[in-house]
């Protein structure tokens, strides 16, 4: 009977897998668990956008195209759709399919 293969698991030459003793592979995880804490947190920290940050010096390009003829807009989304999304209700106000 063959072992389980965990196709997750780093690929290593078998002879490797073989050789390893359990306190080695035990000092092998406790290192590696030491290298991914010793992460610099200033580092880290620069790397993240933070909500509410000073974006006054960015810039933004949209372009705005203006609502088309065969579009409108839903009173109750407030989101612009093609006409064959429009949906008549009984007190005669046109909704998109989404609010209807």
């Amino acid at each position: 009977m063959s072992k389980p293969t965990d196709y997750d698991a780093p690929r290593r030459p078998a002879v490797e897998v073989e050789d390893d003793s359990l306190e080695e592979l035990k000092a092998r995880g406790a290192a590696s668990q030491a290298a991914s804490l010793d992460l610099d947190e200033a580092e880290a920290a620069e790397s993240f956008e933070l909500p509410g940050a000073d974006l006054s010096g960015e810039e933004l390009t949209v372009a705005v195209v203006p609502m088309q003829p065969d579009e409108f807009r839903c009173p109750r989304c407030f989101l612009v759709h093609h006409r064959s999304q429009l949906v008549a209700q009984p007190d005669r106000r046109e909704v998109c399919r989404d609010c209807s």
